[in-house]
């Protein structure tokens, strides 16, 4: 089979495209004959080695942790009746390729309402986004600034602050971003790169900051937007397209009766479970209340191109390959 394979870590060009041996389902396994496999931002810092402390990897190895596709076969004790479906499945490593196995108590059956493909678009940042919505509990009429607002993530958390009521800033850079995230709900919209964008914020509400800040964009610009949220409202940090997770002084935190939640709190609470909110992400697809905007679908020998996009923050919404 065809599979990506990072054989040390480097830039986007250590994404090699090679001929390995088929996987075979083991016990309780099945094999997924994989129809597109979900890129993340954290797939770059991962290949980059820059995600050691947080998510360790050692080469050589097969990047993707998730894809969509079909069960080709089942292993010793997996069930038969799942052969030939439609699948979702997180596989930890191993998704950019034609094939991979995976244990059958994590697949996730694709609804016959929705493309495979926005599917899989839900698979991990429909899972995130759910997460943050039970932890932002956002309220009608308040003020919701959410940074990387056209990202993976991002994009469905303007839609769901949207669904509550909420009025919602979406912070991004460039043009066609800003316009992106307008249509998806947002009724103020930043461009980041300018120098005066915090000023901004706090100018469209009214002074006073927003009740919940989301920040998808970590690092300096996720630092920074610590201080657009209000009083006693809640800041959100779960992205590291910034090279880090935004910093957090907690001393004013605590002084200005501020929520700081980052990524290993928010999935550390009650009702976290990925492939539960996985399942709300899909509903709400088909209940028609969130639209996953697929921004780039590459053929997996182009998947040096897919992360240097993701780094080049050249993308509006999700990443795909397809093999």
């Amino acid at each position: 089979m065809r599979a990506v394979r990072v054989d040390e870590f480097g830039g986007p060009e250590v994404l090699v495209t090679r001929e390995l041996p088929d996987p075979e389902p083991g016990p309780g396994e099945v094999l997924v004959e994989v129809g597109a496999a979900n890129v993340i931002y954290l797939d770059t810092l991962i290949r980059s080695g820059a995600a050691q402390g947080h998510f360790p990897q050692t080469p050589p190895y097969v990047p993707g942790g998730s894809v969509v596709g079909r069960v080709a076969s089942v292993g010793p004790g997996a069930d038969p009746a799942w052969t030939g479906a439609p699948v979702l499945t997180r596989t930890d490593d191993g998704g950019y390729a034609d094939r991979v196995t995976v244990p059958a108590e994590g697949l996730l059956r694709v609804p016959e309402e929705l493309r495979p493909l926005d599917a899989l678009a839900l698979m991990v940042d429909g899972a995130t986004a759910m997460m943050l919505e039970r932890a932002a509990r956002f309220t009608p009429d308040t003020w919701v600034l959410v940074l990387a607002a056209t990202g993976g993530a991002g994009s469905l958390v303007v839609q769901l602050a949207g669904l509550a009521g909420a009025r919602v800033v979406g912070a991004a850079r460039g043009a066609e971003k800003l316009e992106l995230a307008r249509s998806l709900g947002a009724e103020e919209v930043v461009d980041y790169s300018r120098p005066d964008w915090l000023d901004r914020v706090r100018r469209i509400t009214g002074g006073a900051g927003a009740s919940v800040v989301v920040d998808g964009a970590g690092g300096e610009l996720g630092s920074a937007s610590f201080g657009a949220v209000a009083d006693g409202g809640r800041f959100l940090s779960y992205g590291t397209a910034g090279g880090s997770f935004a910093e957090v002084d907690t001393a004013e935190a605590e002084r200005r009766g501020i929520t700081a939640l980052g990524l290993n709190e928010m999935r550390a609470r009650p009702g976290t479970d990925r492939s539960d909110l996985t399942r709300l992400a899909l509903e709400e697809a088909r209940a028609g209340h969130l639209r996953p905007h697929v921004g780039l679908i590459l053929p997996l020998e182009r998947a040096a191109e897919a992360h240097a996009a993701l780094e080049g923050r050249r993308v509006l919404g999700k990443v795909l390959l397809v093999p």
